[in-house]
């Protein structure tokens, strides 16, 4: 039989949980993001869970950010050694993925996609308004993030270093 939980008396004081509520309307977008720097690729990444005090909540191997964009900007290939997951939270999202992003799917208001590790993915606000998508991450430091040479190039011509 697998291990369960066990049942507790732990019961958190109402105070004590305020301190692991993440509010929208708090958050700060990161500027750490420099592929966001590439004409096209304009985007807003609000961190949520992750490691403190870049993410305002603490979370073990587990990274949540919120993503807004204008309609037509993306984040351009890239690829982790970790699983992503995106949600559509609003809008019409188109999420490509392989190594020259040639295959894709959309996701509509609450649809999901799970990205393997190892594959190159990025997403594009393909609606007519400006879109927000979560992306999660597993792992235990997503942020490893490599791009293929067309968008290294691309960066390298708007000037944006990528490392």
């Amino acid at each position: 039989m697998p291990p369960t939980a066990p049942i507790t008396d732990a019961n958190p004081t109402v105070e004590e949980m305020q301190g692991r509520v993440a509010r929208f309307r708090s958050l700060q977008p990161t500027t750490d993001y420099v592929d966001a720097a590439i004409p096209g690729c304009e985007r807003m990444t609000y961190r949520v869970l992750g490691t403190p005090p870049a993410a305002p909540l603490a979370a073990e191997g587990f990274h949540l950010n919120i993503v807004c964009c204008e309609p037509g900007k993306s984040a351009p290939l890239h690829n982790h050694l970790t699983q992503e997951v995106f949600v559509a939270l609003s809008g019409r999202w188109e999420i490509f993925w392989g190594p020259t992003g040639e295959r894709s799917v959309v996701l509509e208001p609450w649809d999901t996609v799970a990205i393997p590790p190892g594959v190159s993915r990025g997403f594009r606000n393909i609606g007519a308004e400006p879109a927000y998508l979560m992306g999660m991450a597993s792992g235990k430091d997503p942020g490893n993030i490599n791009w293929p040479a067309p968008v290294r190039a691309a960066a390298a011509a708007a000037g944006v270093e990528l490392p």
